[in-house]
């Protein structure tokens, strides 16, 4: 008896691609809402002591709206400013 090889995968092959498309994507989105996440700004520069931080935001300000202010979210710590400016990145000159 001939065996016929198809092109078409199985069907459990198709589902398990899906479902792996699917967790990759869950996990993309659910990386990119932490409220630690700097946008434009490296974790160093927001790196700030708490006794050091300047605010830079208003009250029930969201990370979001924090970070589109070029500002660093951090709401770890209470008592202090939760959105707050970052620090400035030296630049090396010779």
């Amino acid at each position: 008896m001939k065996r016929v090889l198809s092109c078409v995968p199985e069907p459990t092959v198709v589902m398990a691609a899906r479902a792996l498309c699917m967790l990759g994507l869950v996990l993309a989105l659910l990386s990119s809402s932490s409220a630690e996440e700097y946008v434009g700004l490296s974790a160093n520069q927001c790196a700030v002591p708490a006794k050091d931080r300047v605010d830079c935001g208003y009250p029930q300000v969201t990370p979001k709206e924090c970070n589109n202010r070029g500002c660093c979210f951090d709401s770890r710590i209470p008592g202090v400013p939760w959105c707050f400016k970052p620090l400035q990145e030296a630049e090396c000159t010779f």
